[in-house]
């Protein structure tokens, strides 16, 4: 039997063979996330590999979501011709320089169906032949000093920076006593016909809830959705991750009071009782009523959380939001080991419940950032950089372009911004792209004039959602509801001073009143007069 060596230790308890390869990167995942690392990183020359459990990839698609309707939209025709600015209502292509392989060109319906995105998958890999090996089973990730040993199947290899791009690993099972008596959203019967007269508890809120509750609606009695926590609706957070407006129906049949329902409840108890589920439940707002009710089914739409059963004790990375995900550091570095990086669905920590890091939309403009940093930090290549002018009138040109052009700002909104770093010698701006404002102040936080450049959402204390009243003028403009420029300045990584820009119902800020002249006047000021 074959030995190796991991961490100081003789193991052979597996009989892996010796290390059969090593490389500067090596990504765990070969879904939407580990295709486009892994072509951003074959773009780049670099030594990567990618290792996937899976004979395709994309394999959490092939599965979920259950009835087959995806959430994200797929806008096909736009007032636009710009294939930039097309992305932004495009929220299923992968990042890559062939305009044929975007993913309208696999299907044309608004909400298309998981399999599209399936067959998109598989040809993206196709056209770009990328080093992704297949049918390799990840068993143990293990840390010395050296970086990472990953065990698989098929061998062993070695990894000076692992990314792991799995995905969700395992649904979320909350503590219920008497939770096993729920069906799981992994495992439950998509019939309609299944539940024909019968009453359904949906454990959950999420879009999974809802998915779930909708294909139902119009087949079961009675159909309680419940949780602890008041519905979330993306149209009032801003969030897509947020319950979707498709799923309304249900909504309309709670309030026309047709026995379906949306409960805010603690569930205390789930047991069998004569051939049905006795829930014994203590509502939210209600000084603490209970009740018991009944139901034929009960059905755990909860979510999922993220695997950690792969990385040895030297490498167990921290975990946050109650163990779903793991912590980040500004960079996508694991917040406790060292070359550790997170990739995908799974690294939204920073920013979650905000922009779109969860959704291919969203992190497929981080992985772009991602890539210059891991080739900056590992590779010795230096980010890319450009040079804008100091002249308040030609910086403010260059800063309006970019927000009238950039998908990756719009998507990736209150989390990705354009950086502005002051050369003092010149007076000219070093320009970066595309990077975590928390990482730039942290970066760049031994300069007096930093300026970030941002797209974000205004105020949120209107109410009624389609009812905002609005003041129009420029001197207003921080009390702009919808998404709109925001310019901040960094001196030594404090916040100093914050311009925003009057917001615009066709995403449009070029109006010289509005949006150039307020602009030029706040660099004016803040360049003569800031220090």
């Amino acid at each position: 039997m074959v030995h190796f060596i991991v961490g100081g230790t003789v193991s052979a308890s597996k009989g892996y063979p010796m290390v059969d390869t090593a490389h500067t990167y090596v990504i765990v995942g070969a879904g939407p996330a580990g295709l486009q690392l892994s072509y951003y990183l074959q773009q780049q020359g670099a030594d990567y590999l990618t290792l996937e459990r899976g004979a395709e990839p994309g394999g959490f698609f092939r599965r979920f979501p259950r009835h087959r309707r995806l959430i994200s939209l797929n806008k096909v025709h736009t007032d636009s011709t710009d294939p930039e600015i097309r992305l932004r209502w495009d929220w299923n292509s992968l990042l890559n320089d062939d305009p044929e392989l975007l993913f309208p060109k696999f299907s044309e319906e608004y909400l298309p169906a998981a399999d599209d995105l399936v067959s998109y998958l598989a040809e993206f890999q196709r056209v770009h032949q990328l080093r992704v090996r297949y049918g390799t089973t990840v068993e143990q990730i293990s840390r010395d000093d050296d970086g990472f040993v990953v065990c698989t199947d098929r061998g062993v290899v070695r990894a000076r920076s692992l990314i792991v791009a799995t995905g969700w690993g395992r649904p979320f099972v909350p503590e219920i006593k008497g939770i096993e008596h729920a069906t799981g959203y992994e495992e439950m019967d998509v019939d309609p016909a299944r539940y024909a007269g019968k009453r359904v508890l949906i454990i959950g809120k999420g879009n999974s809830a809802f998915e779930t509750a909708s294909a139902i609606l119009g087949k079961a009695s009675m159909v309680h959705l419940a949780s602890r926590q008041p519905l979330r609706l993306a149209w009032n957070t801003k969030h897509p991750g947020d319950v979707r407006g498709q799923y309304g129906a249900i909504l309309d049949s709670y309030q026309f009071k047709t026995l379906h329902s949306v409960l805010d409840c603690t569930i205390d108890e789930i047991r069998p009782v004569d051939g049905r589920f006795r829930v014994s439940i203590t509502y939210t707002h209600a000084q603490g009523e209970t009740a018991e009710l009944d139901y034929h089914e009960v059905l755990r739409c909860t979510g999922f959380r993220m695997d950690t059963s792969l990385f040895d004790a030297s490498c167990a990375p921290e975990m946050v939001r109650d163990g779903r995900m793991p912590g980040l550091r500004p960079d996508w570095q694991s917040s406790n080991v060292d070359d550790l990086y997170f990739a995908g669905t799974i690294a939204q920590a920073r920013d979650v419940k905000h922009a779109s890091s969860p959704f291919i939309d969203g992190f497929r403009y981080n992985l772009r950032t991602f890539t210059r940093m891991l080739r900056e930090r590992y590779d010795d290549v230096p980010m890319p950089v450009a040079t804008a002018p100091g002249e308040p009138a030609s910086l403010t040109k260059v800063m309006l372009d970019r927000v009238n052009w950039s998908s990756a700002l719009w998507t990736q909104f209150e989390y990705l911004c354009d950086v502005f770093v002051r050369d003092d010698a010149t007076g000219d701006f070093r320009h970066f792209e595309d990077l975590p404002e928390d990482y730039a102040v942290e970066r760049f936080a031994d300069a007096t004039h930093v300026y970030t450049l941002a797209l974000r959402w205004g105020r949120d204390d209107y109410g009624d959602v389609f009812a905002i009243d609005r003041h129009p003028t420029p001197d207003r403009a921080r009390e702009s509801a919808f998404i709109h420029p925001v310019i901040r300045r960094y001196r030594h990584g404090e916040l100093v001073a914050e311009q925003h820009l009057l917001e615009d119902l066709l995403a449009e800020w070029r109006r010289p009143d509005r949006h150039v002249e307020p602009l030029v006047e706040f660099l004016t000021g803040d360049l003569t007069g800031g220090s």
